[in-house]
Parts: C-alpha cells; structure tokens; sequence
C-alpha cells in the first residue's frame, strides 16, 4: 500500500515537473514584450504603443484614436510648423464666400479595395455630420457636392476657418458602407484593423494598397491604460515601444534605464479648472477669482510637473499671437479670502467658510489618464481647505462622460484640451465656449463673448483675427468661466528600437508609414 501511495505521488510529481516546464516555455505578453527587436513570425516587424485614454469605440467620426492609429486620414493635415498641407486631397480652392472644393488625389483606396472618390468622401462627410456634434458645429455644412475626383462644401455663412477645421479627427474618411464602423472602420491609412478590445486595445495590420507607401511595420497593438505607473512600467518591461503622457515624476528613472529615452515637447494643449455654471456657487465670479488666486503655478510648473509645464495666463501660450500679455495670476490667499468675504462668506467657529448658515464645500472630478491632474487637484484641495473651503475630491474613470452624464454631481474639474490644435484659436473657442460646443460640459454660456466667436468664425483677414482672439481672452479673463494652470509638455517614453518618429505637439499623427523598428 505504502509504494503504491509513493508510486502515485512520484508520478504526480513529474506530471507537475512536465506541466510547469510547459508552461514557462511559453513566453507571456511581457516575455514577447521583451524579445530582442520583438521580430515575431519569420522576421515581421512589430510595435506596442501604450495610449493613456481609451476611446468608447472606433467610430472616426465620434473618437480621434483612428487617426492616431494610422486607420483613417482627413482631406488636410498640419505640419509641425502648424501649417495646412494636403493629405487625401491633393488641392483645394475657396471658389466664393460659402464655397470650397477639393481635388482627391487619384488612386487612393480604402482598406478594402474600394475606391476614394468624391462620392465616397460625400458618403463619409454625411455621415460625420449626423453622428458628430463636432463636426456639426466646426464645420457648419449646408450641403456637399460630388463629382469625379471633386468634393465641394457650401457652408451656412462665411467661415474662413473652414480649411483649418478639417484637420480634426472627427472629419477623417471612412468607407461608410462597412458592416461595423464602430469597431471595425475602414479607412485609407496605413493601417487596418484586426481586431478590437473596448478599453484594452486595437490590433493593427499593415495595409499594404497604402497609397502613400506601405508602413515598414507589418503588425502593431494600440494598448490603452489610464494608470500613468503601469504605462510606465510597461515601457520598462519591454512590454511597450512608445508610451505617452508619462508622469512627470518618474521621468528621471526612465531617462537611465537603459535602452530608453524620454521626449518631453511644448503641447499644444492647457491644464486648467473648469467651473460647472449650473451649480449657484460657481455662478459667483467672486468664487471663481478666490479659487483662482489659490492656484500657485509656478510650484505646479516646477514642482508637479517637473519643469515639464510652464505656467499659464489664460487659454493659449503666450508664443501665439493671440496669447494673452497678461501677467500670471500671482498666488495670493488673502486676496481669495477677501474675495470670498465680498462674496458673504465668514468663518464658523470649526474653521470652515458659510453662508446663510451653507458651509462651502464643492466637488471636484479629476481623472488619471493624465497622472498629473490628481496631483494639482490634491494641492488645490490643500491650499482651499488652509481658508476654510472645504473640497471633496472624486476620481472619474472617464472624465467627459462624468462630466455630462453626472452634472449635478460636480462644481470644479481638472481638465485639459488641445487648444490650438491648428495654430489658431477659433476651434477651442467654438468647441468650448459656444453653448453648444462639444467640450463645454460646463455650460458657458458669456453673450459678449458668443458675440465674438460669432465675429471670428466671419473674419478672413489674419491681422483682424488674432486681434478677436486677444478680446476673446479678455472677457475669459475676466469672466473666469476656467482657471488656466500650466501649459503642459507632451512627455512621451521610448524605447531606442523605435526609428524614423518624433511625437508631434499636435498628438495627432502617431502610427504613420514611416515609423520603423530596428
């Protein structure tokens, strides 16, 4: 009995021997991650990039990510000077005031074998329209025309920012026709998709009808994590070639790990606070300018960020023309503090700021696609709660959809827009700020300066413009419907096997036919 029982076990044992060595001979994500060059497949060529938000589907015309994934392409794009260039079109005329057309290039198709025409950009540009608010209110589309290789826009009025408007993503080309759009789009770039994984990632193939030259990458994976310590830790594992919007914190370990290098460039783009109009206390100018002067950006400049960030005065970089000349908002809590005693608000006898007997404590939503922002939120909350307010902060996994869906849930948020995506204001201003832009959940709604964008959207003459942009931010100002913190660098992890790519301040164009692997 007892060799019998020894018998069983020995056998057990080597079964169990068998099984692990089985298993360890199989390598993990990370392991593959790993393996020099990352050369899978006979001699294919692979990339990981790590993206810190993930979209709520493919749909081109709702989510930017098919055009950073190299699926989809726009009649136009910008250069890294911010200057149009053609793209799917090879040329354009503004034929009148409402009136613009574009020549296709010819010989382009989409990831099926369909061909780009001016039938099928009409296709894709309807649908854009219907499904897009952005789209609906950055173009201002009355009717389109096709003919041949030509596609012809009249627009409700006259807009000169017209041109520079359909470098955004949402206005990119897709074959309209394709069974499931939002998972599986089927575009003109590069790259097509294999397969999709909501919140987790898209696998990519080479498409190799590119019309601009096939990707010398066969296969790539577009992975998304919000957590700014695991795209970082992916990167040093191997397990990712590109990692963006890394914590500015640990730059300094990635910068000597070897093999790795870090690229930190001036963005396009504002971190700053938006105030929900909704609710009665953020409807108080004077509350909004207390919580303004608490904001120390130069600490969060040199401090949070690293040195990654300059401190702002307003939506735009003052290396714009239409940036603001005012000085940074010094940081000043007795000047909060008489700024909320005007508003009638008084210290209690626990130390907390009320009124009518209603302390002051607000909600504020921040989110940690951008590891940063928690951080200021945290700060912020600090330096309220040393004069008496009291801040509650919230953590949104996805920071547009709370804001929206959930806004009575919410007075402050830390949030961050390319604001100059084009090298011109009209966009942020249109998408921000008009009661029915896309990115307003905090219903600004300023007559003055509705007025203004209403102007702007008119004005050809550039000298005229930027002089309308200076106003705009003016009245922003002094309105305060935002508090500008920094403006952010995009800082971006490499591994040195990545050739031929630079990520671009515009955060546009990330997987292209030129990037390479050694």
């Amino acid at each position: 009995m007892f060799k019998q029982s020894y018998f069983v076990i020995f056998i057990l044992a080597i079964l169990f021997i068998i099984g692990c060595s089985s298993k360890n001979d199989v390598p993990t994500i990370q392991d593959q991650g790993s393996q020099e060059g990352k050369q899978e497949n006979e001699g294919e060529k692979s990339i990981t990039v790590l993206f810190s938000f993930a979209p709520s589907s493919l749909d081109p015309h709702a989510e930017s990510i098919s055009v950073r994934a190299g699926i989809t392409e726009t009649l136009v794009r910008i250069d890294e000077n911010l200057e149009i260039q053609p793209w799917l079109a090879e040329k354009w005329e503004q034929v009148d005031e409402t009136t613009w057309t574009f020549t296709l290039r010819e010989g382009i198709t989409f990831q099926d074998g369909s061909v780009l025409d001016g039938e099928a950009a009409k296709a894709s540009f309807e649908r854009a329209i219907e499904v897009s608010p952005a789209i609906q209110s950055l173009l201002k589309i009355k009717s389109i025309e096709a003919s041949g290789q030509e596609i012809t826009f009249h627009t409700e009025e006259e807009y000169p920012a017209f041109l520079t408007e359909l470098v955004h993503t949402s206005a990119s080309l897709v074959q309209v026709n394709a069974e499931n759009i939002e998972e599986s789009p089927i575009g003109t770039g590069p790259f097509k998709v294999n397969s999709y994984t909501q919140d987790v990632e898209i696998q990519l193939e080479r498409y190799d009808g590119y019309w601009d030259g096939s990707a010398k990458i066969d296969k790539a994976v577009f992975k998304f994590n919000s957590d700014g310590n695991v795209r970082a830790l992916s990167l040093q594992s191997n397990d990712a070639d590109i990692a963006y919007h890394l914590s500015p914190e640990g730059l300094e370990t990635i910068a000597n790990t070897e093999n790795l290098s870090v690229e930190s460039i001036p963005s396009l783009r504002s971190h700053f606070l938006l105030y929900n109009q909704t609710k009665p206390a953020m409807q108080d100018v004077k509350i909004r300018q207390a919580l303004d002067v608490l904001i120390n950006r130069q600490v969060i400049a040199e401090e949070i960020m690293s040195g990654h960030a300059t401190p702002a005065n307003g939506p735009f970089n003052p290396s714009f023309p239409f940036g603001s000349d005012k000085k940074i908002t010094s940081f000043n809590p007795e000047q909060a503090k008489a700024l909320l005693e005007e508003a009638g608000y008084e210290l209690n006898s626990a130390g907390k700021l009320e009124k009518d007997g209603e302390a002051l404590s607000l909600n504020l939503i921040t989110y940690t696609g951008r590891p940063e922002l928690p951080l200021m939120a945290q700060y912020i909350q600090a330096e309220a709660m040393n004069i008496g307010i009291e801040i509650n902060i919230v953590t949104a996994e996805n920071i547009d959809s709370f804001l929206s869906e959930q806004l009575d849930e919410w007075d402050i948020a830390t949030y961050s827009n390319l604001t100059a995506p084009r090298g011109d204001g009209g966009y942020f201003f249109n998408v921000a700020y008009s009661p029915e832009g896309s990115l307003n959940p905090g219903q600004i709604n300023i007559q003055e300066l509705n007025e203004l964008i209403g102007q702007l959207n008119r004005t050809r003459d550039s000298g005229e413009r930027i002089q309308l942009q200076k106003n705009a931010v003016e009245i922003i100002q002094e309105q305060l419907p935002q508090s500008f913190i920094v403006y952010p660098h995009v800082i971006v992890g490499l591994n040195e096997r990545v050739t031929n790519w630079k990520p671009g301040a515009e955060e546009y164009y990330i997987l292209t036919n030129t990037l390479d692997v050694k």
